[in-house]
């Protein structure tokens, strides 16, 4: 679950992270009512969840409270890349010296926390680490182990902050760090991570996503719900309990592990495809979860092709093909289909499913024979 720059903020204050005053309005009015209470001069920010609010005008300074009523009425309703803004976030402004960057996340493929701290914040990471890769210090950590404030203070040493910057940006990692593993998040990223001409280092933004599998723990979680900003496939995928996120593509696309389904989505881009989506439909593939998750992608109206990608681990092969055989007699496809089945019993599988193939149902043996053949099936490469 993907938070709003507010959220986020409120959510690192509860971690003591230094972040900017300010609240949440709905109406001029209230835009209003937060600038007061904050002090002038305010930053008045669009909450949407996509970058290039700047620039699309959804980010204003105010310096009284006609500029506020005047920003405010601009912001309110206006349509950012296909997000409509409901809600603002009224804050005291900053003076800015130097503009860092610093983030949680974790590496999978290590097995381990993954810290990145750079002294160009302010911009997108990928372009730093596109541009100047050299530019961002990294740090592993055992969960074990966590962060110490002297690992913290040597990656704040390797990024090259401002010697000013130094102890108060290794503070704020430290809890950065606990808010990352204490709260179950996914990702916690400050940027930009600002130091002021007084020498004071702080979040001046938050970009904050939650581990959805730890929402049993966390009630409070329930709050930040409200206005989250879900298609119908989406509330659709969530009401039948699976992990969704709705793309643009063409290739539908269904796999049972978040690893997989991400390979998934990157094998059917290499061979020229578009996902229209991520799906996982978690560890077991019975009749009523493909079928779930077949009426999700059903839904979709830009779909042409459906990809299947199953990897049978303790999940039997043949267990997995008796269940999408069952699940194609309850959903009535629009698009056909293409099946991936390997791992334990995988022969068995396919021998179900070879019985049941037609020009709406394939199967191929490899992942990158599935993708061309669903990319094919969808028109073609993009």
């Amino acid at each position: 679950m993907d938070l709003f720059e507010y959220q986020g903020k409120q959510y690192f204050a509860r971690f003591g992270i230094p972040v900017s005053p300010g609240g949440v309005a709905d109406t001029v009015a209230e835009a209003v009512e937060q600038a007061e209470k904050a002090g002038y001069p305010v930053v008045i920010k669009a909450q949407v969840q996509v970058g290039g609010r700047g620039k699309a005008g959804g980010i204003k300074l105010a310096d009284n409270a006609e500029e506020v009523r005047l920003h405010a009425g601009n912001i309110l309703g206006m349509n950012i890349s296909g997000h409509v803004v409901r809600r603002l976030w009224v804050e005291l402004a900053s003076d800015i010296k130097k503009e860092y960057y610093a983030s949680f996340t974790l590496d999978r493929a290590a097995k381990q926390h993954l810290g990145m701290v750079s002294a160009r914040g302010g911009v997108e990471i990928e372009v730093v680490a596109e541009e100047d890769p050299e530019a961002i210090a990294r740090i592993h950590i055992n969960p074990v182990d966590g962060l110490t404030l002297a690992r913290a203070r040597d990656l704040v040493d390797s990024a090259g902050l401002d010697p000013e910057a130094r102890n108060g940006a290794a503070d704020i990692l430290v809890k950065l760090y606990r808010c990352f593993v204490d709260g179950d998040a996914d990702l916690v990223e400050i940027n930009p991570l600002i130091l002021t001409p007084d020498g004071r280092v702080h979040a001046l933004d938050a970009k904050v996503t939650l581990d959805d599998n730890a929402a049993f723990r966390h009630p409070e979680w329930d709050e930040f719900r409200g206005l989250q900003v879900m298609d119908d496939r989406e509330k659709r995928a969530r009401d039948k309990g699976l992990q969704y996120v709705g793309l643009d593509g063409t290739v539908g696309i269904i796999a049972n592990g978040a690893g997989l389904a991400m390979s998934t989505l990157d094998v059917v881009n290499q061979v020229g495809g578009s996902p229209a989506n991520f799906l996982d439909v978690g560890g077991g593939a019975s009749a009523e979860v493909m079928a779930n998750a077949l009426e999700v992608i059903n839904s979709d109206p830009k779909v042409r092709s459906i990809f299947i990608n199953i990897f049978g681990g303790i999940t039997r092969g043949d267990a997995v093909a008796n269940g999408i055989v069952e699940a194609l007699g309850r959903v009535e496809l629009k698009s056909p289909i293409v099946i991936r089945l390997d791992g334990t019993n995988a022969e068995e599988g396919r021998a179900i499913l070879k019985a049941h193939e037609s020009d709406r149902l394939v199967s191929r043996p490899t992942m990158v024979e599935a993708a061309r053949k669903a990319v094919e099936l969808a028109g073609g490469a993009q």
